[in-house]
């Protein structure tokens, strides 16, 4: 039988959830399709899903149309759980782009069409929503053709549009056209698109038909077991993706990964990444498996399911395992631009609070979990203030800590200014390492990240010094001049130097005489430090492109709002009929404002309003630059006095402290 793993993706609220649930009721899953307002969805299956009507966990289901088994992974819509979307993105074979008859493209739509185009995953939109008062399916092709894709390709027609009858006719398609049709979509160059209603089951079993007959590959099918105690041979070569991290209710770990080759056995040894010398690799003891029947033990899975381990612990979100892995496939939807401070309501539960948290951190990486051991805070990233209220749930519900947070705040980066060397000698005051390093920082374009370049011999010491400079080198640019992160940014390596392992006579290897990686990481954290003082940095802050639908009416009325929030208007466009027109402004919002702007908005609109946003790009700010607090040693304190630089002083570094290394 052949496999198709397919995302759902949308912008909050075009229906996203309620075309899940109905594709399971049109292929047998499901007696009758759950409802969102009624919280009795099958893949909305947390509480807190229930209670707030959105999808806050990716999730997934499996059913069999036709010859082929497919698994359902719905995603979260809401902006604030995007990084819950950019997991699932590394497992899918296509994706299934919602996109409302009524609201249109919208600015979530925008922001997964260009992921899933930079992917170069097959896609196929379900323009849905045809049965409710508004929808107008023609006005939003045209928008699909001018702010998605000019290849999109309608299927059929849509007819009875805004009454309960609504339906859908598909196009007959002659056998040659179907294959074309099948190359351009699998290619990613053409995208079907399909009208329906999630609600009423129109259009959705032709959309499963165009996911079967369009997208699903011949080559896409199953491994099977054909000998009789073939475990050991085959799961070998097991090779596969981890794309989520979840705990049982007694806090056992549940590792989630989408097969990509071989066969896995229960007993089997998972070598995560290939990296046997970082991570050894750890037994599967159970092992569950998404089917039509829900999720089933099993003893093995084979190329294309996803399946549920238990037994590895080390786990991270990404990692691959097997000899034919896959490359890692991620594309950046946006980072978190806010942070907050969490703290414990009762001080004597602030470890439970941070064992809490390092969990969460664990099943979604881009919280960034910081401790500031100075002050004893734990800071965390968020997208938005929904996410915080999650949190705080999930810290009371799940681990009994009641937390409050502290006003959220925006995270800024540093971006270097201008060139900026230093370097210190091996040997020579004030430098007490037993290391040469000489560094230059030079500013580089927006996007383009950190280069290490080398104006030394690659042979001049080595490889593990190489990368103990660049560890240093990532720890300072972690925490700049005022505390953010550089992102984007040139050095050079211009100085290098170390002394070969030494030993008294007789004697074994002494350290004192010897360089050693823990020399270079923290030299290369100073020297750095030094040089980007002296190039300047500037600090910039989260600005967030916004949309903001409001009535026309009330067009006036929030275009003299905006400014008390720093907004800035670039358009505005008019959407709907006559009768039930609304005005579309869209423009740039500091990060800092969106919550403000956010609880303004109901009142200004007779609670019509309705405010997307997503993060844009970083400005310069005006006036002091905001500081950080630092949740490693400080550099910067440290060069004013070299004097009072000891070896032992501890680098950190993007990697934290290496127990192998005398000096960490």
């Amino acid at each position: 039988m052949r496999t198709l793993t397919v995302g759902v993706v949308a912008h909050v609220d075009a229906g996203k959830t309620s075309l899940t649930e109905r594709i399971l009721h049109e292929a047998g899953v499901l007696d009758h399709p759950g409802s969102v307002d009624a919280g009795d969805t099958r893949t909305d299956s947390l509480d807190l899903e229930r209670r707030r009507g959105i999808t806050i966990r990716s999730a997934v289901a499996s059913f069999c149309w036709h010859d082929t088994l497919v698994n359902l992974v719905d995603t979260p819509g809401h902006s604030d759980f995007v990084a819950e979307v950019e997991r699932s993105l590394a497992v899918l074979d296509a994706a299934v782009l919602v996109v409302s008859a009524v609201e249109g493209v919208q600015a979530q739509t925008l922001v997964l069409m260009r992921a899933l185009q930079r992917l170069g995953l097959p896609t196929v939109l379900f323009v849905n929503k045809l049965d409710r008062a508004g929808a107008d399916p023609e006005r939003v092709l045209t928008q699909v053709a001018d702010r998605l894709t000019p290849e999109a390709v309608p299927l059929g027609t849509a007819r009875d549009v805004g009454s309960r009858a609504a339906g859908y006719t598909a196009f007959p398609v002659a056998a040659s056209e179907r294959v074309d049709l099948r190359a351009g979509t699998r290619a990613a160059r053409l995208h079907p698109v399909v009208f329906g209603s999630a609600i009423t089951g129109a259009g959705v079993g032709a959309l499963l038909d165009v996911l079967t007959d369009l997208v699903a590959d011949d080559g896409s099918r199953e491994d099977l077991v054909t000998d009789e105690g073939a475990g050991d041979a085959v799961g070998a070569r097991a090779s596969g993706v981890v794309f989520k991290l979840d705990r049982t209710t007694a806090g056992g770990r549940l590792t989630y990964v989408r097969m990509t080759a071989g066969i896995l056995w229960v007993r089997d040894r998972l070598e995560l990444d290939g990296r046997a010398s970082e991570r050894a690799p750890e037994r599967v003891t159970g092992l569950e498996v998404f089917g039509p029947d829900g999720l089933c033990r099993a003893e093995h899975v084979g190329r294309g399911r996803i399946a549920v381990l238990r037994g590895p612990t080390a786990a991270r979100v990404g990692d691959t395992f097997g000899p034919d892995g896959p490359r890692a496939r991620h594309v950046e939807l946006g980072r978190p631009s806010l942070e907050t401070v969490v703290d414990p309501v009762d001080p004597r539960q602030r470890g439970r609070l941070f064992s809490a948290l390092t969990e969460l951190a664990e099943q979604d990486p881009l919280i960034d979990l910081r401790l500031d051991d100075g002050r004893g805070e734990v800071a965390v990233s968020l997208y938005g203030e929904v996410q915080k209220e999650v949190i705080a749930t999930f810290l009371e519900e799940d681990h009994g800590v009641a937390a409050t947070f502290r006003p959220t705040t925006p995270i800024c980066v540093e971006r270097v200014r201008g060139v900026g060397s230093a370097h210190q000698l091996i040997d020579v005051a004030p430098n007490p390492f037993l290391a040469t390093v000489g560094l230059r920082v030079e500013p580089a374009a927006v996007g383009t990240g950190v280069e290490l370049a080398l104006e030394v011999e690659l042979g001049s010491m080595p490889p593990a010094f190489f990368t103990a400079v660049r560890e240093g080198v990532d720890g300072t640019l972690t925490e700049a001049v005022h505390g953010w992160a550089v992102p984007d940014c040139r050095v050079v390596v211009t100085h290098s130097g170390y002394y070969p392992r030494q030993s008294a006579m007789h004697a074994g290897f002494d350290k004192k005489m010897s360089s050693t990686a823990a020399d270079f990481r923290s030299l290369a954290r100073l020297v750095l430090a030094e040089a980007l003082a002296r190039a300047g940095t500037v600090v910039c802050a989260p600005v967030h492109r916004f949309e903001l639908e409001v009535p026309q009416d009330l067009v006036g009325t929030v275009l003299a709002e905006l400014p008390h929030h720093r907004a800035v208007p670039h358009a505005t466009r008019v959407t709907g009929a006559s009768a039930t027109s609304a005005a579309v402004l869209t423009g740039d919002v500091p990060a800092a404002e969106v919550h403000g702007l956010a609880q303004r908005l109901p009142h200004l609109t007779r609670g019509e309003g309705i405010l997307t946003t997503v993060l844009d790009h970083h400005a310069p700010v005006t006036g002091a630059p905001p500081r950080r607090t630092r949740a490693l040693p400080d550099p910067f304190a440290q060069v004013r006095d070299w004097a009072r630089v000891q070896r032992s002083w501890p680098s950190g570094g993007a990697q934290g402290a290496h127990a192998s290394d005398p000096y960490p």
